[in-house]
């Protein structure tokens, strides 16, 4: 029977190619836009290179000081000192990594001025995070402990300075902000939209001008947890939260002085959301307003446009409804017909948009817009995608499924 169902929508498909065409034409690019959207957000926030351990790490990445009445705050990054204080002397996770988010530099190359990204890390920054190494080995605690002026550079970096891709660069100098350093290391990009690996240059954080020494709370630096299991996540976050309530309250931070002190440990996406998950009701209102008019938009209208499209597909078809409920064809087998009918032509148009999708991915990777970009059609993109098909389909073949049930065959046979 399905067979059946599937060989009548493709002759139909083939009886109006002018509306074919438009019907897929509708249905694929509206998919192309949510696939690429889904690749986008995994992007975003999936564990991939090199923070391919994200599903089992937790992240700190601000700290929040208020005053009494709760009308002034302050938050930023906190201080080396202060996340070796309380979060590198957890008991609790497997590993904690620290290091800066992104500073700027300059090296020069002649006259050429190459504008940097460069961050400052521990050693356990290169076990928490997996980054493939195409020349060298990371810094250790060896060469920290020695004080040693040694980098770890990226491939592009590597290309852009040195030119020439296929020699080896380890042991050579580079010259940055007047300093030099050794090149221990040479590994593949990691991409911009991951600020916690993301960089051209990596220092250890006894290096010149990284402000380790700083005995403030705040400073300019960044932690990453990483958990044994996933499981632990609840235990780590309760003994990290029982070091912050441990530090005296009220306190003065660089002559704000402050009566609540926030610091969490979150989930790599809660830990960005955190501030509009946490806000008041309106601000929140306002967040998943935003996001479900932009859902609307995405599947909402075409669904629509898709329905009346069927609506006009189908009712071409009456003659044939009247001819199949005259012969006693009940209307329940005539609705799955249908709706069955409009699934294939979905993932049919499915099936080209993931062709313009990777076409798309592609022009994104290599167009330069997001650096080092790695956008990807994985398991869970393909995943997704193929449940959307099935949900859009489902959405824009019902509607015009049920408006055929409910001609008569007096009707029908008269269209």
């Amino acid at each position: 029977m399905l067979a059946n169902y599937i060989k009548i929508a493709w002759k139909v498909l083939l009886r109006h190619p002018f509306f074919t065409f438009i019907t897929l034409f509708g249905i694929s690019l509206t998919l192309t836009v949510l696939m690429v959207l889904t690749s986008f957000l995994d992007h975003l926030i999936g564990s991939h290179y090199p923070e391919t351990k994200r599903d089992r790490s937790l992240y700190i990445m601000t700290m929040e000081q208020r005053d009494s009445s709760m009308t002034s705050r302050s938050s930023g990054p906190m201080s080396f000192k202060f996340l070796t204080e309380h979060a590198k002397s957890l008991k609790t996770p497997e590993r904690v990594a620290i290091s800066t988010l992104i500073n700027s530099s300059n090296a020069y190359v002649g006259s050429q001025k190459i504008k940097l990204n460069t961050k400052f890390t521990d050693a356990d920054f290169w076990r928490v995070a997996d980054f493939e190494f195409l020349e060298g080995k990371p810094y250790n605690e060896q060469n920290m402990a020695n004080g040693d002026n040694v980098a770890v550079i990226t491939d592009d970096f590597k290309k852009h300075y040195f030119g020439n891709v296929t020699e080896p660069v380890v042991g050579k100098t580079v010259e940055i902000e007047n300093i030099h350093y050794k090149i221990i290391g040479v590994v593949k990009a990691s991409p911009v939209t991951r600020p916690f690996t993301y960089a051209d240059v990596f220092f250890p954080y006894t290096s010149p001008k990284s402000n380790y020494q700083n005995t403030s709370m705040r400073g300019g630096y960044v932690a990453m947890i990483l958990a044994k299991d996933k499981s632990d996540f609840k235990a780590i976050q309760d003994e990290f939260q029982g070091h912050i309530n441990r530090i005296p309250l009220p306190g003065i931070q660089d002559g704000f002085k402050y009566a609540t002190l926030n610091v969490k440990s979150e989930p790599y996406l809660q830990n960005f959301l955190g501030s509009i998950l946490d806000g008041n009701p309106g601000i929140k209102a306002i967040f998943f307003g935003v996001i479900g008019f932009v859902l609307f938009m995405l599947m909402g209208l075409p669904a629509i446009n898709l329905v009346n499209i069927n609506v006009s597909r189908i009712m071409e078809r009456a003659s044939e409804i009247g001819i199949r409920k005259a012969f006693g064809a009940p209307v329940r087998t005539l609705v799955w017909q249908f709706i069955i009918e409009n699934v294939f032509i979905t993932f049919i148009g499915g099936a080209i948009a993931l062709v313009l999708t990777l076409i798309v991915i592609h022009l994104i990777n290599t167009s330069g817009m997001i650096a080092y970009a790695d956008l990807t059609i994985n398991l869970s993109v393909f995943l997704i995608s193929l449940l959307v098909c099935l949900i859009f389909g489902l959405l824009s073949g019902v509607l015009p499924a049920l408006r055929m049930s409910k001609l008569s065959i007096a009707e029908a046979l008269k269209s």
